[in-house]
């Protein structure tokens, strides 16, 4: 059996790679890996690769940043021929970036089956380009491996045969748990003992700069009480220097590579973020999470985790705060099949 496995985008970097390792162990399945180039930055991605024992891309279609539009019809054009010389026997698509969507239209058209890792999530958000990417490569899927049982739920009202829907698990927590040991080897690292660890990177939050000065005022009330780290995503930094921002009491710092900044999560008083993997991984780690979003993917983590949705309400983000430094944190529990094993699921319902 023939995989090929379509990363674009860091976030799905900490996905394939379970899965390589649990196929890596299978006989007579052969594994491709194809870097669309999507997000692609020589450094951040090399260290990833090299820290999650992901082997170099056998393709790199090296796509680079454009519209959407011009990224999903450049990765389409670029994979089509892969697909076409390699003949694979299913390709496995991870996420909700455009490398997802453009890979999956790309195969079903060639009659190619399609597995959807992380399949099912919903924001019910359409103004979210990932949801879109969510819906249409979830239509368009042979095999859909959800993490969590809304993901199956969501999937069954769209109308997608049960035979096709799989519980496993979050494959993002299967590098979690591997590499949280080595994470924990980098202690504190010489930052302070109480903090709040921030990442931004969304449109709705970064690209309006009346939203963006209002956020980073909110994150300025919280440097009063505790450390504001904040790893700044290219793009946010970017409209940091565009919009000419003040940023003297945050504590802004380059992109942190996966294991290093695993540490820092796991060891924040707080985690501010708008990011969906963040709100997965804080989940685990028991760590409070408050999302600068108004709706996310990952509900799970507002029902059974850390995760609070404060949406742009500074009013609300600081009462949440307050709660968490008063020692009042929202506590919350791992979700089922949250284990570290979601990859090893996802090879024995391939295989069989």
């Amino acid at each position: 059996m023939h995989v090929i496995h379509v990363v674009g985008a860091r976030p799905n970097f900490m996905k394939v790679a379970p899965v390589l390792r649990a196929l890596n162990t299978r006989k007579g399945v052969r594994q491709t890996v194809v870097h669309t180039g999507q997000h692609y930055d020589a450094n951040m991605s090399d260290v990833f690769f090299r820290q999650l024992g992901i082997p170099a891309p056998d393709v790199n279609l090296a796509v680079g940043s454009g519209s959407h539009a011009q990224q999903t019809a450049e990765i389409m054009t670029r994979f089509e021929p892969i697909v076409l010389d390699r003949q694979p026997d299913i390709v496995f698509v991870y996420g909700d970036v455009n490398s997802t969507v453009a890979a999956a239209l790309v195969c079903s058209k060639l009659q190619i089956r399609v597995g959807h890792v992380e399949a099912g999530l919903r924001s019910f958000d359409r103004s979210m380009p990932e949801e879109i990417n969510r819906i249409v490569t979830d239509q368009l899927s042979d095999m859909l491996f959800t993490p969590s049982e809304d993901g199956d739920a969501n999937l069954e009202r769209e109308g997608i045969a049960k035979e096709k829907i799989h519980l496993v698990g979050n494959v993002m927590i299967d590098s979690l748990v591997r590499l949280l040991p080595e994470a924990m080897k980098y202690g504190r690292n010489g930052f302070p003992e109480r903090y709040a660890l921030v990442t931004l990177h969304r449109p709705s939050n970064v690209d309006d700069a009346e939203t963006f000065s209002s956020i980073l005022r909110s994150l300025m009330d919280v440097s009063n009480d505790l450390a504001v780290l904040f790893p700044a995503h290219p793009r946010t930094r970017q409209r940091l220097a565009a919009f000419g921002m003040n940023t003297r009491q945050l504590q802004v710092l380059d992109p942190v590579p996966y294991v290093e900044f695993l540490s820092l999560q796991r060891n924040a008083t707080v985690v501010i973020t708008d990011s969906g993997g963040i709100q997965e991984e804080t989940t685990y780690l028991g760590v409070p999470c408050l999302t600068l979003r108004s709706n996310t993917e990952r509900p799970v983590t507002v029902s059974q985790g850390t995760n609070i949705l404060v949406g742009q309400d500074a009013a609300k983000l600081r009462s949440e705060l307050t709660m968490i430094l008063q020692g009042n944190a929202k506590r919350g529990a791992i979700p089922p099949l949250w284990d570290g094993r979601a990859a090893e699921r996802i090879a024995r319902v391939l295989l069989n």
